[in-house]
């Protein structure tokens, strides 16, 4: 009823099996890009672009790399915040050494090298799973931080051992460093995050994600069936790395502008990102999103409610957030484990027949 269906009629399979089959969800689509692109870059300021919007976008990026490999191939990985660090590295490595090429061919550029690095520590996916898959992962996550704190020449033979972002324009405008402009940072992260979006909501659609899903549900039964589980296990971990490497490639470049490997893609990014895949929803692609606006806002609501509005202590403040994510986790898996993206498709499904009942 309040989708109002009634006259939305479907005549071709195209049709049938497009990604918002009812026209009110396509018009509210187009209503949130119309938004993002033409009226938030100019109410944006500094504030709410590095506290809320850049970490979602580039955080949402993270998420739905993550969630190809696992929501929809099933194969378990810790070591997301590693693959990050390839993509920060990777893109600082091509800043430096080619300044006057584009920032959009170096976070290219970043995402395809951290593509080939996630093959690589894919392979054992080929031989185990589950648990000690996600132990292989976590491995790889540890080499990785340490290869970039042990070996100078990714540092540029920095004293510090930290990476720093050098100031980078598009199109005359400055995108990288002190003097980037809020609107233009945020907007050069939302064309990544929409490409990116496309392409997996497409990728996931198609048979290559069928392959993916079939891989997870059983292996065994998707060999039998045709399916090459070395391709479709590949695939997902390079378009999944590809997906991490942009999001680190951006998190460095464009948010912070200046990394120490240790302290910013630690084990606690890789289960940041983990979390924000369990609480938003495995295998889907809303559930990205949700997940990591979920836990963006959730600092930042805290602490003004908690620290500004109630007076709490800071350290209380802090404390509160692990235990209301340790809590939704639980929760999540006990009770609704496709997260929130199952919550909104179980409201979708009430609002199209409310106020009837049936």
């Amino acid at each position: 009823m309040f989708y109002r269906e009634a006259g939305d009629f479907k005549i071709s399979y195209t049709q049938d099996n497009q990604t918002f089959p009812i026209r009110f969800d396509r018009y509210r689509y187009y209503a949130v890009m119309v938004f993002a692109f033409a009226v938030v870059p100019f109410l944006i300021n500094d504030y709410w672009a590095n506290a809320i919007m850049l970490p979602f976008l580039i955080y949402a990026i993270a998420a739905i790399g993550l969630n190809i490999l696992t929501g929809y191939c099933g194969q378990v990985s810790l070591g997301t915040g590693g693959f990050m660090a390839v993509g920060a590295y990777a893109c600082y490595k091509l800043m430096t050494a080619f300044p006057d090429v584009s920032m959009f061919i170096h976070v290219l550029l970043a995402g395809g090298i951290t593509a080939l690095v996630g093959v690589l520590f894919g392979l054992p996916s080929l031989r185990i799973k589950g648990f000690y898959l996600a132990v292989a992962t976590l491995a790889a996550q540890f080499f990785l931080v340490w290869l970039f704190n042990r070996v100078p020449w990714f540092y540029n033979y920095s004293a510090s051992g930290q990476i720093n972002a050098p100031e980078r324009d598009v199109f005359g405008i400055i995108i990288t460093g002190p003097n980037a402009p809020a609107w233009a940072t945020y907007l050069f992260c939302l064309i990544f995050l929409t490409l990116c979006a496309l392409i997996a909501r497409n990728l996931t659609r198609g048979t290559v994600g069928r392959k993916w899903m079939a891989i997870r549900d059983m292996d065994i039964a998707a060999e039998i069936i045709g399916v090459n589980p070395l391709k479709a296990k590949m695939t997902a971990f390079a378009v999944s790395s590809f997906f991490v490497g942009i999001s680190g490639a951006l998190f460095f470049a464009v948010y912070l502008g200046a990394v120490e490997v240790g302290e910013v893609f630690g084990i606690q990014k890789s289960f940041l990102v983990l979390f924000m895949v369990i609480i938003g929803g495995l295998g889907s692609i809303f559930g990205s999103f949700a997940g990591a606006a979920f836990l963006v806002l959730l600092p930042v609501v805290l602490k003004v409610v908690g620290a500004d509005m109630l007076g709490w202590p800071t350290d209380i403040v802090a404390h509160l957030q692990l235990v209301i994510v340790g809590a939704l986790i639980i929760v999540f898996l006990i009770m609704e484990p496709h997260g929130l993206a199952q919550l909104w498709r179980v409201a979708k499904e009430k609002l199209r027949l409310w106020p009837f009942p049936h």
